[in-house]
């Protein structure tokens, strides 16, 4: 019998209860912590029900004065409340709604929800994810009174064979005018759910925007709110101040810094979804993370679902912010939301709606723009490696470093101010600036003006792999194949190279010899002036840079480089005399010294140290005596 002298309903629940319930304890969710997300979203839906029924029946609000979540938490009894002043439910209601896993405790359900296709529709009904409360409790009791009625009815369980439903006590109506009163009787392990700052800080984790007050009530039996319940994203820009969305970036980036870009807007239509995006004016801390994971939160009706939904590609991760739908189901594994097609629109659109601010900024605040250039450059430039359908509109977007001056410069000027005949964008990849610019790979380029593209983030010896082109200009790495600039009139034309004769490849060959396997080819270079010789890869082969990049990491090919020489070089006519007068010691030890050079140019050490140094001391001795 029940303390109103009624008897109380036993309820089994059917076979297959037992292993939905483990399935949602063990797979579905991650973390206790959401628990209490998942009782406050269904007060929450419970005070939205009433809200839309009193407008045509405004005495189902008789009985509380307004619409309140409240959290009750009481050390003593080992229990905590959580209580709404919603719609509340009948008899019938109680077991129609807790009763959703019984009734759909099917296989079909259970092979739906694993498979997160029928059942991850289900996953937000307050029947499923009412049943995430048993990861903290062992027991259950719900109080409820339908707006309206006169009876209260409690439904009670402990999760294992099933539940009981019973008419309340006087206490217990008592405590429920309207709504529903969900008691946890919590395990030992989850006592912490007790104390108000573990609670104070789940709701602005999970529930902050909740537009219904959230109460924490103490224990001398005084309420406080604990939620903003006020979701700015869902309010129209024009309401909306600059301090409040500095506020919101704060809150949501866990930031300090000023939002050098804010995105505000709605999407209605086949979806609907409210989008309130932050660029950072500094880079987060966790930008170099090497999960590359986003940090936008996805809200289904101003309830928190993850952090952890891949709204955004990792390329534009450094992007904080909030996406609220109003379609999506509570899907609560990270499995279903990859797999839901409404997500990969969404994501579809963000992306879209990104890069479209990302370029009006660079028309209408250039100096924004290379502000934002500056901190998150390299992770955009992942995207050139990435994805492939918005390369043209991110090579658009790019700002590089080049040959002729400390500013940088976009594409788009680079392509106005080719030179006559020059139909390539020229590019050198290394470690540093002051590097590269050294390098004497841009001597030819230097000699004939041509602007080179000077790429010093390690992520740009991975998308220059890709074929590239801007306008219809091709990329070209400048140590990578072959180069051609005779089209392209020299500055200064007494520094004009002499064509090739006999003597050049009788060197060329002497110097292959000499070097046998350490080089796949000698050949006479278009792309020095000054220096003797250089190292570039073969058309076909990765860039010079990304070899050496793979090769720390033990994942190089080993590929052999070209040796080119400046066959008007004083060494390379040394070595040319020396052939010519058959003295082969020379020749051996000029053909190695070349190579030791065009090794530490590319910032290498020779392979032989030992070596390099005695054969240098060699030849200088013997220039001294001669």
């Amino acid at each position: 019998m029940d303390a109103a002298g009624a008897p109380a309903e036993t309820h089994a629940f059917q076979a297959e209860v037992a292993e939905l319930l483990n399935l949602m304890v063990h797979s579905v969710y991650s973390e206790t912590d959401i628990f209490l997300r998942e009782l406050i979203s269904n007060g929450s839906d419970a005070c939205d029900k009433l809200r839309y029924e009193a407008i045509a029946r405004p005495e189902l609000l008789a009985g509380a004065d307004k619409f309140v979540i409240r959290l009750v938490p009481d050390k003593a009894a080992g229990t905590l409340t959580v209580a709404d002043t919603g719609i509340g439910m009948d008899r019938q209601e109680l077991l129609d709604n807790l009763g959703t896993v019984a009734r759909s405790g099917t296989r079909a359900f259970l092979k739906g929800l694993a498979e997160a296709k029928e059942g991850a529709s289900l996953i937000g009904q307050f029947g499923v994810g009412f049943y995430a409360a048993f990861m903290v409790a062992d027991r259950i009791e719900v109080v409820s009174r339908r707006a309206g009625a006169s009876d209260a009815w409690v439904w009670t369980s402990s999760g294992g064979a099933g539940f009981e439903l019973a008419p309340a006590s006087a206490e217990q109506a008592g405590r429920v005018p309207r709504g529903t009163e969900v008691r946890l009787h919590l395990k030992e392990e989850a006592k912490r759910y007790l104390e108000p700052f573990e609670l104070e800080r789940l709701v602005r984790t999970y529930s902050d925007h909740i537009l219904f007050p959230i109460e924490l009530v103490d224990d001398k039996g005084e309420a406080r709110q604990v939620n903003a319940a006020s979701a700015l994203w869902q309010r129209a820009k024009s309401e909306v101040k600059p301090e409040d969305y500095t506020q919101a970036y704060r809150s949501i980036a866990m930031a300090f810094d000023e939002p050098a870009l804010t995105l505000h807007y709605k999407v209605e239509g086949r979806q609907s979804y409210a989008v309130l995006l932050f660029v950072p004016s500094t880079p987060p801390f966790d930008l170099a993370d090497p999960n590359r994971k986003g940090r936008v939160k996805l809200y289904v009706r101003r309830v928190f679902i993850t952090d952890d939904a891949e709204l955004l590609p990792p390329w534009l991760r450094f992007v904080r912010g909030v996406v609220d739908s109003e379609d999506l189901p509570l899907n609560i594994s990270r499995e279903m939301l990859q797999n839901n097609p409404q997500v990969t629109q969404i994501r579809n659109g963000l992306v879209g709606r990104v890069i479209g601010e990302l370029e009006s900024t660079v028309d209408k605040d250039a100096e924004t723009y290379a502000k934002v250039w500056a901190a998150f450059g390299p992770v955009l430039k992942e995207g050139l490696y990435e994805e492939q359908e918005r390369r043209g509109q991110l090579l658009a977007l790019a700002r590089f470093a080049t040959t002729t001056g400390d500013g940088l410069r976009s594409l788009k000027q680079y392509v106005a101010d080719l030179k006559p005949n020059q139909t390539e964008i020229y590019y050198l990849v290394g470690e540093s600036a002051e590097r590269v610019k050294s390098n004497p790979k841009l001597e030819a380029a230097r000699a004939r003006g041509i602007e080179v593209l000077l790429l010093t983030d390690p992520i740009d010896a991975f998308w220059t792999m890709m074929p590239q082109e801007f306008e219809g200009k091709p990329l070209k790495s400048l140590s990578q194949g072959d180069v051609d600039f005779a089209l392209v009139p020299l500055l200064d034309q007494a520094s004009e190279q002499k064509p090739a004769s006999d003597e050049d490849a009788a060197v060329i060959k002497a110097v292959k010899d000499a070097l046998a396997e350490q080089v796949s080819e000698v050949r006479a270079s278009q792309r020095l002036t000054e220096s003797a010789a250089c190292l570039v890869a073969s058309a076909q082969g990765r860039d010079r840079e990304l070899e050496r990049l793979l090769a720390r990491q033990n994942r190089g090919s080993g590929a052999k480089p070209i040796l080119e020489l400046n066959m008007g070089h004083d060494l390379v006519k040394a070595l040319a005399a020396a052939l010519g007068e058959k003295r082969e010691t020379d020749v051996s030890d000029i053909a190695a010294l070349l190579l030791d050079q065009a090794h530490i140019l590319d910032g290498e050490v020779p392979a032989d140290p030992a070596s390099f140094a005695r054969r240098l001391n060699a030849l200088v001795v013997r220039g001294l005596r001669g």
